[in-house]
């Protein structure tokens, strides 16, 4: 990846699955304090993990609608990102396993990694499907009410993983790249088409087009492109956190 020097490859420095949980309060006055159903509050996991096709071994997810699935399988965040928004939010408690992830990974960002990437780890094979496009869940957990357009506005999106091969795997073990079919659709650059450049139709046509990108994404880019309009986002941005 990038020529990454030797003994320098990425690694999967924490596994983490939950299972979901309800907090907050019916009927609370203000939005961040009413009740919710979320998984993004994960435990780190020892040992051998079993990986399906559809998730970790001791990991589900409460809106089978918008999270979860075969293009879902995985949820991967880099490490190195938890500093820089503790810096710029003030807030030290935003740490590994805070946006939600499965994979907490060291040396990778998203623009060292495209669609389609395909990685062995353990006894798996995965292949990167989509960014993740966050939604108001995070916002909430960490009581920032613009962070799903932060993570989206400035790229730190992370990524999703489906599972071409099943298998166990384990934390601390590394990430080695079988095939790069399409390394110019870094996730940084589709993030980019996605949420800053919107207009560039052109561009939206070409991503919709790479094959192993997910059926969602082609989806909401296919639906751009032929009405040249872009889609409203406040929806999965805000969502319940706004009256």
């Amino acid at each position: 990846m990038n020529n990454k020097p030797a003994g320098k490859s990425p690694t999967v420095e924490t596994l983490f699955a939950g299972r979901p949980k309800v907090f907050g309060a019916a009927g609370a006055e203000q939005p961040m304090d009413r009740e919710w159903s979320t998984s993004i509050l994960k435990e780190p996991v020892s040992g051998p993990v079993w990986l399906t096709q559809t998730n970790l071994t001791g990991d589900e997810q409460a809106d089978l609608r918008h999270h979860g699935g075969p293009e879902k399988a995985v949820f991967s965040y880099p490490s190195e990102h938890y500093s820089v928004w503790q810096k710029e939010l003030g807030n030290q408690d935003i740490k590994p396993g805070g946006m939600g992830e499965n994979f907490s990974t060291a040396r990778l960002l998203e623009t060292d990694i495209a669609i389609g990437d395909t990685f062995a780890i353990g006894e798996a094979i995965i292949q990167v499907s989509q960014p993740r496009q966050p939604c108001w869940k995070p916002a909430r957990r960490f009581r920032v009410k613009e962070l799903a357009l932060l993570l989206q506005n400035t790229g730190r999106t992370g990524w999703y993983y489906r599972v071409l091969q099943k298998g166990y795997i384990e934390a601390g073990q590394t990430l080695r790249l079988l095939e790069r079919p399409h390394p110019e659709w870094t996730i940084d650059r589709c993030n980019f088409i996605m949420h800053i450049d919107r207009e560039n139709f052109e561009e939206a046509a070409t991503l919709a087009g790479v094959h192993e990108l997910a059926v969602n994404w082609k989806t909401t880019l296919g639906k751009r492109v032929d009405s040249r309009r872009v889609e409203d986002i406040s929806n999965r941005v805000y969502g319940p956190n706004s009256d």
